[in-house]
Parts: C-alpha cells; structure tokens; sequence
C-alpha cells in the first residue's frame, strides 16, 4: 500500500505544521526518517534541524526555538515529539499554551512536525485543533491484504523473491508487527540471496509471533466467536503446545488488558498509559481498543477464573483442554 507523501518544501502556501501519529510505530518513524532526510539533502548542513521532546522541555523552549532566526537564512525544521505523552500529559502545560498560540504557528515560515508515535486520545480538544490546523496522517496496523503487499515491495528491495505461499506464511507468523516483519525480511533475505525464498525457508528461520496468535483468540472470546476461540485453542494442542503454556499466555493478555482498562477508566491519556503501566508501546498500541470489549469488572472475573482454572489443572481436579473448553463457554 503506498503511503502518502505530504512532505513538500518546493510548493508555495503548503501547510508548515505536519502532524504524524498512529498506532503502526513503524511506518509512523519511517515517514519522520523519510521528512527529516528530503530536508537534510535540501539543507546540507544540517544546523537548522532542531529536536524537542515535550516530556523535557516546556512549551516556552519551543515557541523560542521558533524566534530564533537560522544563521544560514534558511527555513529550519522543528521536530516535536510525545507532545501527548509528555509528563503530566498535554494537561502539563503543552496543550492549553500550544492551542493558545497555534494561529501563530500557522504563519511561520519555518517547518513543524508533530511526531506522536503512538495513537493519541482523539477526543480530546488538543487532538481536534491538531488535525484541524495541521497536515496529519494517521499511521494505522495494516490490514492482511495490505500488510502482505507491504512485505511484497521490502523483499523487492533486497533484491531477493519470495513465493506467494511462503509470503502468505511470512504474514500469518508476524502479524502487524512490522518492526518484527523487517527483521525476519532481512534474514530471510539475507539466507537465499541468490535464490528464492520457500515456504520451508519460513518455517525454519521464522518463530511464529505467540503472542499474536494468542491475541487472536482473545479478540474471538472479545467478539464472543466461541466457536473460533476454541478453533483456535484446538490448533495450539494439534500443534504440540503444552495446555498450561498456552493458559499462561492467556492469563498474560488479559493481565494486559486489565491494566490498560484501569488506566482507561482512570481517564489517563492514551499516550501516558505505556509509562504508567510499563507495558511496551506496541503491547498497548494493539490491545487498546480491544479493551472497550470489556468492563473492568468483567476482566477481573475473568482473570480471576484464569487462576482458578490453573490451580484446578494442577491439582488434577480436571484435565487441561477441557478445563480450557470451558473457560471459553463459561465467558458470557
């Protein structure tokens, strides 16, 4: 799938603030990466190009940056990044002085790239008067159609083919993982340089990404596709996975889910709520949404009966698959 590119420097009247967010970390720092470089080859030296992360500076230091006349009469390029997930959030100062003066932001000559590599609280006032008054483009996960001809054009640039079934398996392994996807294309690239890529190849080199495929029966039990959850947990036992693995798997995505719904009902701001809750970024990117499947007592029971279900296999009160069978018929 192509991706957009909004930025322009040669064209007159183009907006000068950009705003460059979503939930795809990947895709999202690529764009910045692919900005940042069409300005250095246009600015060689490279000393107008300035960096501010909000959760160190204050909104002060930005708008100062922006009177600082560039020695070399050139147009600078202001990078401003985790705006939203600042200490304290925008709430610390950033939003009320940045919404303030953003018709000022508008006039000035130099370039203002708002950089949010996770996907802010859309609702709130900072976000709309962003995407109002800004060039944003919203980097969301790729869908598998999608996602496939993304990992297509990666393997056209190593130079290296791959045939359609081992892509296929490529996909389903990794997920929307793509910082995990450009990993396995570099080493499968550079295992069959000469030669194409298998369906063998893939399954030697690739270790299936556990955590998607366990994520994919959560959202089936979220969606209430019993029949599908249990599908799925059948194919983890046809495939040799041990029953109290797979348990702890489950026990660790809804320990996550319960987290961020905590978070969530505590009105914290989506772009705190990986500091607060020491998840990884793309951990929280993933299971966000899949959270409003939920109320938090109703994760809680579940979580509880998780525990008990363990305990119950362990003390052999009940075999392990059917234990799991139903837990999943059990999940109103």
């Amino acid at each position: 799938m192509a991706e957009a590119h909004f930025f322009a420097p040669n064209v007159r009247n183009y907006k000068m603030i950009y705003f460059i967010y979503g939930e795809d970390s990947y895709r999202s720092k690529r764009k910045l990466e692919e900005i940042v470089l069409g300005y250095k080859e246009k600015h060689k030296s490279g000393l107008s190009l300035v960096y501010i992360d909000a959760g160190k500076k204050q909104f002060k230091d930005f708008y100062s940056e922006l009177k600082i006349t560039s020695m070399f009469a050139e147009k600078k390029l202001i990078v401003l990044q985790n705006v939203f997930s600042a200490q304290g959030g925008p709430t610390s100062g950033w939003e009320e002085e940045f919404l303030e003066n953003i018709k000022n932001l508008e006039e000035v000559k130099d370039i203002i790239i708002v950089y949010e590599n996770c996907v802010p609280d859309k609702r709130t006032k900072f976000f709309k008067a962003l995407a109002k008054s800004t060039k944003s483009q919203d980097f969301s996960f790729l869908q598998p159609a999608d996602l496939r001809k993304w990992a297509a054009i990666e393997f056209e640039k190593t130079k290296t083919k791959i045939k359609p079934d081992a892509l296929d398996l490529l996909v389903n392994f990794v997920g929307s993982d793509l910082w995990q996807m450009a990993n396995e294309i570099n080493k499968l690239s550079n295992y069959k340089k000469n030669s194409i890529i298998e369906k063998a190849d893939v399954e030697l080199l690739v270790k299936p990404n556990e955590e998607n495929e366990i994520f994919k029966t959560i959202e089936a039990v979220a969606s209430k596709n019993k029949k599908l959850a249990l599908s799925l947990f059948h194919k983890y036992f046809d495939d040799g996975e041990a029953p109290l693995y797979l348990l702890s798997m489950i026990a660790y995505q809804f320990r996550t889910l319960l987290i961020i719904k905590d978070l969530q009902d505590k009105k914290e701001p989506y772009g705190l709520i990986a500091k607060k809750s020491g998840l990884h970024p793309f951990v929280v990117q993933k299971s966000y949404y899949l959270c409003n499947q939920f109320t938090l007592e109703q994760l809680k029971k579940i979580y509880r009966k998780i525990f008990e279900i363990d305990l119950d296999i362990k003390t052999g009160k009940i075999e392990a698959e059917t234990a799991l069978d139903l837990f999943v018929y059990q999940l109103s």
